[in-house]
């Protein structure tokens, strides 16, 4: 081009990478172009729908030279539904972007020199998840958002969850119709229905709660009949209450309409008591594909002590109790602490117990009591650690650090802080826990650049060049 690409332009482009959000990357004068939908190794007519001053983003007008790995989308909503970002290739693609998009970050944001050793994908990339949170809209319309906005999408059965998160969803929308129950509007912020949520077990077994815009619902007897009627393994409905005008999905008060407000689900052999806040993993399967890989990169042998921030329920915790001599699990959020603590009960661990503090409470109270973990394992929200928990990590001088992660970019940022005060990354995987969509779980092994004596013995000796990200 003569001139600088402007809005409707046309080209051909080659599309020689992906985004992190999925879609395809090439380049144009020295600049990146995003098209979401365009696949690697393609030959794509492109035509500009933004530029911007070092950066342009298109959409595929025609496939001049399609891959071998483009397949027809299989969902009816994929060009509506703004959850997945890889329907429109074959699932080894996927996890080679997925591969490409760790590695990336990692280098290029955490300076660290290392290639992913394996991007783990799950045996059944349908139907995974356990836990389905569906927008309400007036209409009524239920589902999920279009991509990179509020509108409801109305889904009538998402091929990432169960079917019975499918007939529960079914069954509220007719209850809505039926008895005329509003649903919440964004805009004018009236309106009952905000969200239902189901919850399942690897049993069968299923919650409902139905998250609302005040403190009580018309007709809250015939939405448990309705609700009962459609799932037979349904074991609890319960009424969310969330009357804040944001964004935030559940409640802070809940009432059980029929039934029990809870159920169990088991993981890695153990049980876990769930209720609709609790966290936890959406897909069990390759939660035990990941556990058992922190496992390896703990390297335990039965004389180590583990401190596990962010612990949550205790899922890792419990995991890890296992092959350690002592487990410390700290997390800030009370009811997740009690749940952990009656979790590890359950399950017969003696081994663990659990904090309600974060990560420096936790340090400053287990530095007074004259514990200094072997091991540290964190597994942060998305949005990572703060440069204070690095601090207080380093200050607290494991052998080594074990770092899960659901977002590689906040990842590769902790990492980076992690270098400043001489700690590097010596291994670093990927397991797809969510498949069909942009993200994925990842976890790296830190140690301190002085030589780990945890990691055979051997002083540090420098890392690999760093990869070309494929």
């Amino acid at each position: 081009m003569d001139k600088r690409p402007q809005q409707g332009d046309t080209f051909p482009l080659t599309i020689d990478g992906y985004a992190s959000d999925g879609s395809g990357v090439g380049r144009l004068e020295g600049m990146v172009v995003f098209v979401p939908g365009a696949l690697r190794g393609e030959v794509c007519q492109v035509q500009l729908t933004h530029v911007g001053r070092s950066a342009l983003w298109g959409r595929v007008k025609t496939i001049l030279t399609p891959s071998p790995a483009r397949i027809p989308p299989d969902c009816p909503y994929d060009a509506q539904c703004g959850g997945c970002r890889f329907r429109h290739m074959d699932y080894a693609e996927e996890l080679q972007a997925k591969r490409a998009r760790v590695e990336d970050a990692l280098c290029r944001i955490g300076g660290a020199s290392v290639r992913v050793e394996a991007v783990l994908g799950a045996g059944c990339p349908a139907r995974y998840r356990n836990k389905a949170q569906f927008p309400a809209a007036p209409g009524p319309k239920i589902g999920f958002y279009r991509e990179h906005s509020h509108q409801v999408v109305d889904v009538a059965d998402c091929l990432l969850q169960s079917p019975a998160a499918a007939r529960l969803r079914a069954a509220v929308k007719d209850w809505m119709r039926r008895y005329r129950v509003s649903a919440y509007d964004e805009r004018t912020r009236k309106g009952l229905v905000r969200h239902v949520y189901v919850r399942t077990s690897r049993s069968g077994a299923a919650l409902c709660c139905v998250l609302v815009n005040g403190k009580t619902l018309p007709r809250e007897q015939e939405l448990t009949a309705a609700l009962r009627c459609a799932e037979p393994g349904l074991t609890g409905v319960v009424l969310g209450v969330n009357e804040t005008h944001s964004n935030v999905i559940l409640g802070t008060d809940y009432r059980t309409l029929w039934g029990e407000d809870f159920l169990y689900d088991t993981l890695c052999g153990f049980t876990f008591k769930l209720s609709v806040p609790s966290f936890y993993q959406v897909n069990p399967d390759q939660a035990e594909v990941l556990y058992d890989r922190v496992l390896e990169l703990a390297d335990l042998t039965g004389e180590q002590t583990v401190l596990d921030l962010y612990c949550g329920i205790g899922t890792i915790s419990l995991v890890l109790a296992r092959r350690a001599k002592l487990v410390y699990g700290a997390e800030v959020v009370r009811p997740a602490i009690e749940d952990a603590v009656e979790n590890a009960r359950r399950n017969g661990v003696g081994n663990a117990r659990f904090l309600c503090a974060d990560a420096g409470e936790a340090a400053l109270r287990l530095e007074a009591e004259g514990v200094r973990p072997d091991v540290i394992c964190v597994d942060p929200p998305r949005k990572g650690l703060a440069p204070a928990v690095v601090d207080t990590i380093v200050r607290m001088a494991p052998r080594r650090v074990v770092y899960v992660s659901c977002d590689p970019g906040t990842l590769a940022r902790d990492i980076a802080r992690f270098r400043e005060q001489g700690w590097s990354v010596r291994r670093a995987l990927a397991v797809d826990m969510f498949p069909r969509t942009a993200h994925v779980e990842t976890a790296v092994l830190l140690l301190p650049d002085a030589g780990p004596q945890g990691d055979g013995g051997e002083p540090y000796a420098g890392e690999p060049p760093c990869p070309a990200v494929r």
